[in-house]
């Protein structure tokens, strides 16, 4: 114990050296998640080192680890007792880390079924600007003395502070899986998740690459067993989830730039230049176009969205309205007063 105490002792030496230098900070784990948000300089701070699980009790549904342990690590225990991350967050590289995890906030494709990566996270210990280390939050969904703080944590890309340790919610796999392919259009494919996302059917994974629709089934075997019956179509080898979760399907190759819009539910059919692939049931769009990123973000603001670059080259995040850029700005500067946590990362003037 002693030992990754003297790591997270070194974390904050070095924030603290970073603030009275005002040096910026940029805060790394396995870098896994670097082609997302803005690219910016500063002096490294890296999490890795301080890893390991902290305490897991399955029978409470709780896990609390260091920021620097890779999810790998994390999702084997869970898969031995029995259990899950709900928001199957994407690795995107091989070290990937629970801080890296939090910090850039991404779902695979459970998501509209079970929650967000915020929805799990019941506390955090974060290393703010003042150059302390704080708890927020805790390790029971009904601590919520600084609740959200922790939860803001999720999806900031480090610019509030350097998360050290968190404590998730977790829940037990579902007893039975299983995965359909059905050959339908674009259009017939939203038209029907429409429909079906008005009924009790065991759906958590939903999405069309252009020749068919892909479907998930999870629950007790006796629901899944009817839906399997009243939907039709083929069985489908569930690895195709985890394939498009880290951008493996062939959707995800060549060399035009990846762009992920997200718009509401029934947005239906967008028309967008370049490749489409929906997934979420039709929540989230990936599209592999060499449009011009204005083009993009007209097209998913029409329809209500927004628009996420994937190592674009340029500044993929879409300028935001000027009272949310307000709220922002109130939280950097309770958080990070002198604004030496990955400053721009997320938003050019953050």
């Amino acid at each position: 114990m002693g030992m990754d105490r003297d790591i997270s002792l070194d974390l904050l030496e070095q924030v603290n050296q970073a603030l009275n230098l005002n040096t910026p900070l940029r805060i790394q784990g396995s870098n896994s998640k670097a082609m997302l948000g803005r690219p910016i300089g500063g002096e490294i701070i890296n999490t890795r080192n301080h890893r390991g699980i902290v305490s897991y009790d399955p029978t409470e549904l709780v896990l609390t680890a260091r920021a620097g342990t890779p999810l790998v690590e994390i999702e084997a225990a869970l898969f031995e007792a029995g259990q899950m991350l709900p928001c199957e967050p994407p690795h995107l590289g091989a070290g990937a880390t629970l801080g890296g995890m939090v910090a850039a906030g991404l779902s695979g494709p459970r998501r509209p079924w079970a929650g967000s990566v915020r929805d799990y996270v019941l506390g955090t210990r974060v290393i703010t600007g003042h150059g302390k280390l704080l708890r927020f939050g805790g390790e029971v969904m009904k601590n919520v003395a600084g609740y959200d703080v922790s939860r803001l944590m999720a999806g900031s890309f480090g610019c509030l502070g350097v998360l050290t340790e968190v404590s998730l919610k977790v829940l037990p796999r579902p007893r039975q899986c299983l995965s359909l392919r059905l050959p339908m259009d674009r259009h017939h494919a939203v038209a029907e998740l429409a429909e079906w996302g008005q009924q009790p059917l065991p759906i958590s994974a939903a999405c069309h690459d252009g020749d068919a629709l892909y479907l998930r089934l999870e629950g007790g075997e006796g629901s899944v067993q009817s839906a399997r019956q009243r939907l039709g179509g083929d069985e489908l080898d569930s690895r195709f989830w985890g394939d498009l979760r880290e951008q493996r399907l062939a959707f995800f190759q060549g060399p035009e730039p990846l762009w992920r819009v997200s718009v509401p539910l029934a947005a239906g059919e967008l028309d967008l230049p370049g490749r489409q692939l929906i997934d979420w049931g039709g929540a989230q769009r990936w599209l592999k176009s060499t449009a011009p990123a204005r083009q993009i973000r007209e097209q998913a603001a029409k329809a209500g969205g927004h628009v996420t670059g994937y190592a674009t080259g340029e500044d993929s995040s879409a300028p935001l309205p000027a009272g949310l850029l307000r709220y922002h700005r109130a939280l950097k500067q309770q958080l990070d007063p002198q604004g030496v946590f990955n400053p721009g990362r997320l938003y050019p003037d953050l």
